[in-house]
């Protein structure tokens, strides 16, 4: 499934529920709540374009999620080893459908009957009582507190105030408290002016700072990166290294204090449906925002691109949640219910189907996708070390085209180049033109792109089983995966 990276203007909230014909013109209604206005649009899950980019948004426009889609027809397939990049996903349409007022708000109001007759006098009757006796109360009270002798305070002080209460360190409000200070704001500005604002949190003592790809992007040719702390000292920074396909950046603090405290990082493997989430982030430009939920599902193939034409997409395994994840929260931990962190806050699901080219940005529908940590972890060291990503590759172009039927190896590669790379791990298993891959070990294989989100969760020299379909008949084998270094 493709999302957006954030960045579509939310629709307005359904109006009030209709006021009964006989009730007072004057009766005043409730009124929904509105969307404030964004600060900024972040990129892909989380990062912001100018200012931050929302859904499945980028400190530019967030890398736009939407569910793996179609590719139309004749637009180029994965390329093999050496060829370009997989085209990014078209936007996922609007949802269709859906009622009016009344489908949100349910039934219409129905005012109360009135009372049968002969019954109207008793009611009044009582009514005159109860207001005697409520007068009568309310006199002898008024004595009563008339004649104390205290200040005349009739307010009630709670037995400790908000400062005396100790939380666990396991709630909610201790994890953030123990977290907000490791994490930080990220503000991109390229030399043209173009940029947004993103998250990222520490990744070592030595001023490491992991977050999107989609976040620092505008100012990998140059310009000017930042990074805010909660307690608000701001930091200078560098690139290190970015990785389009991950969606994964390192960049470093510049004069990093000594007193950096890296978040632990969990098992994005051991994560289970229903484990308790909390994000932090900087959605629509509100740096140190903590947002709750529950991890929806797992391993959910997710496609994410800014939307431009010459973007590259990015292809993850990702974790689902419904903690409110919003354009700025781009980079931005996913932590579960200890503090560790098992996910980088990337993409949303957006209803809008115009991407970020749209009119405005998306918001959070409760579908926000992060980056598994077990993956982020390792390409992050492999830019720290080298400062370029590494992928793993089976060496065989696929259609990316969007079916449920498996991963087909084209008959041609991009740019005219054969779809089998000679002498790669496809060409040495025997696969040929035409094969279509059902299952990658356990996992079952319904497209291109869902294969290749879940080849890019290994490493190269991983071996893996691969299940494919020839001519009506199942076969199975095991290669070994191959490498590529750099985005190109």
């Amino acid at each position: 499934m493709s999302t957006e990276n954030e960045g579509t203007a939310v629709p307005p909230a359904p109006s009030a529920p209709p006021v009964p014909v006989d009730a007072p013109a004057s009766a005043p209604g409730a009124v929904p709540e509105g969307h404030a206005p964004s600060a900024g649009t972040p990129g892909p899950g989380g990062g912001s374009t100018p200012p931050a980019g929302g859904a499945p948004g980028a400190p530019q426009p967030e890398a736009s999620t939407a569910q793996l889609p179609p590719v139309p027809p004749g637009q180029p397939a994965y390329p093999a080893a050496g060829a370009g990049w997989p085209p990014p996903p078209p936007a996922t349409p609007g949802y269709a459908g859906g009622g009016g007022p009344g489908d949100v708000w349910g039934a219409s109001y129905q005012p109360a009957p009135k009372p049968k007759d002969g019954r109207g006098g008793l009611v009044a009757a009582i009514l005159v009582a109860a207001l005697v006796a409520g007068g009568i109360g309310g006199g002898l009270g008024y004595q009563l507190a008339k004649s104390d002798d205290s200040s005349g305070s009739t307010t009630v002080s709670a037995s400790t105030n908000g400062g005396d209460i100790k939380r666990d360190s396991a709630s909610i409000a201790g994890v953030a408290a123990k977290a907000l200070p490791s994490t930080v704001t990220i503000e991109a500005e390229s030399t043209s002016g173009q940029g947004g604002t993103g998250t990222g949190f520490v990744f070592d003592t030595q001023g490491h700072i992991i977050t999107n790809n989609h976040v620092v992007s505008d100012v990998v040719n140059g310009g000017k990166l930042t990074a805010t702390f909660p307690s608000g000292k701001k930091y200078d920074a560098e690139i290190i290294g970015h990785a389009q396909g991950y969606d994964v950046a390192v960049i470093k603090l510049k004069n990093a204090p000594s007193s950096l405290k890296p978040l632990a990082l969990g098992d994005s493997d051991k994560v289970a449906v229903g484990d308790a989430t909390i994000a932090i982030g900087a959605p629509f430009g509100l740096s140190n925002t903590v947002t709750a939920g529950i991890i929806s599902a797992k391993n959910r193939p997710v496609a994410s691109s800014d939307g431009s034409s010459s973007s590259k997409s990015s292809y993850m395994n990702a974790l689902q949640t419904d903690a409110s994840i919003n354009p700025g929260n781009s980079g931005g931990p996913l932590l579960d219910a200890h503090g560790a962190v098992i996910g980088i806050n990337s993409a949303i699901q957006s209803t809008n189907s115009g991407g970020l080219g749209g009119s405005g940005q998306s918001g959070s529908i409760g579908l926000g996708f992060a980056i598994p940590i077990d993956q982020a972890k390792y390409v992050a060291q492999q830019l720290i070390k080298t400062g370029k990503p590494v992928y793993a590759k089976i060496g065989a172009a696929v259609s990316l085209e969007d079916t449920t039927s498996g991963a087909k190896i084209t008959d041609q590669g991009a740019g005219g180049s054969s779809a089998v790379e000679s002498g790669g791990p496809a060409d040495q298993a025997g696969l040929k033109p035409g094969d279509v891959i059902t299952k990658l070990d356990d996992t079952v294989v319904d497209s291109g792109p869902t294969l290749i989100g879940e080849i890019w969760t290994h490493k190269p020299g991983d071996k893996v089983t691969v299940t494919y379909q020839r001519d009506g008949k199942s076969h199975t084998v095991v290669l070994t995966l191959g490498s590529r270094v750099g985005d190109n």
